[in-house]
């Protein structure tokens, strides 16, 4: 049979995929530099416009430019002449602040800034290459390659404690319990506002329309996942509260986006308009200190405190707790202060 493929087509066959997205049916129309900033982590736009300057980037198969609108049911590829390397995890000599560990698990207790794992524009200094430094193999789940030994995840800026399987019997067994929502985890985040009382925040949690990188809480079921946050209030320091909050599902945000939804941002919380002075004085001694606030905690004043589970070896009950890191400790400290003085 007569080959009639073109150069182009021939130089198609070697580009491989890394990414793929279908275009939500909801989307509004919204230039593909834009849309694509807000759907990938750590991608900056003139990253993504010379991808799409090179050909890299994909829509029904066909290149386009970086001024092309997405529309809803689109879909995107992004593709280079070299394999994805989010499957691949190479070791790095990284510091781990490892809580507890055996032969099936560790507890480790995550800086903020450092990311979990691997992925785009992001493939070291992350939480996995430091796993594969200090352990040999850890497993994976299908479906979760690239990601070895974890069951879950908390956010890149947010502190706190992780568990890690080192084996599959304790992988498995590990992942039925989130599944089931039967692990305990508690968080301590710092919010806007006096919150008068105790509660809960229910909703569906999905993609904003408006901002692809955050989530919002929606009350129609085909527009995310369910979401359930209670919160207690713990001290209310003037203008801000500091809350615990315990998880009965896991979702992507959802204490950045619970707590936005009821109008009381997490402190510092950028991607949720928590990085601007949402209460309190118009004095400019005020918005300085907030400003001396936020340059002590750069970063959502959220820490992932407590973490408990049923062993999958032993059958018994553990549950651990990370202090405050400094850097949420010594705002807190701040605004006691405040209150005393003012």
């Amino acid at each position: 049979m007569e080959n009639n493929n073109s150069g182009t087509e021939l130089e198609e066959q070697d580009l491989y995929e890394h990414f793929n997205i279908v275009v939500d049916k909801g989307q509004s129309l919204l230039r593909i530099d834009k849309f694509l900033m807000h759907r990938m982590e750590n991608a900056s736009r003139n990253r993504i416009q010379n991808a799409i300057d090179a050909g890299n980037v994909l829509v029904n198969q066909n290149t386009i430019k970086a001024s092309y609108k997405v529309k809803p049911a689109d879909e995107i590829s992004i593709v280079f002449p070299h394999p994805p390397r989010d499957t691949e995890v190479y070791p790095e000599d990284l510091p781990l602040d490892i809580v507890y560990e055996d032969e099936d698990l560790l507890i480790v207790n995550k800086a903020a800034g450092m990311v979990v794992h691997p992925g785009f524009n992001n493939y070291t200094g992350t939480l996995v290459n430091a796993l594969a430094f200090h352990f040999e193999q850890l497993p994976q789940l299908p479906g979760n390659e690239g990601r070895p030994g974890l069951v879950h995840r908390i956010d890149k800026d947010t502190s706190g404690l992780l568990i890690i399987s080192k084996n599959e019997m304790t992988m498995t067994k590990l992942a039925k319990q989130f599944y089931d929502h039967s692990i305990t985890r508690k968080y301590i985040a710092l919010a806007w506002g006096d919150i008068a009382e105790d509660g809960t925040i229910s909703g569906y949690i999905g993609r904003s329309l408006k901002n692809r990188i955050v989530m919002d809480v929606y009350d129609e079921e085909e527009k995310g996942k369910w979401s359930v946050t209670h919160y207690n209030v713990l001290e209310r320091l003037n203008y801000v509260t500091l809350i615990s909050c315990q998880l009965e599902t896991g979702r992507t945000h959802q204490i950045r986006a619970h707590m936005q939804h009821i109008g009381h941002p997490l402190f510092n919380d950028a991607n949720y308009g928590g990085d601007k002075i949402l209460k309190g004085t118009t004095f400019t001694k005020y918005k300085q200190y907030v400003a001396n606030c936020f340059e002590l905690l750069p970063r959502q004043a959220l820490h992932a405190q407590t973490l408990g589970f049923i062993h999958p070896r032993t059958g018994e009950y553990m549950e651990f707790e990370a202090a405050l890191p400094p850097d949420f400790d010594a705002v807190l400290q701040k605004w006691r202060n405040y209150i005393v003085q003012s």
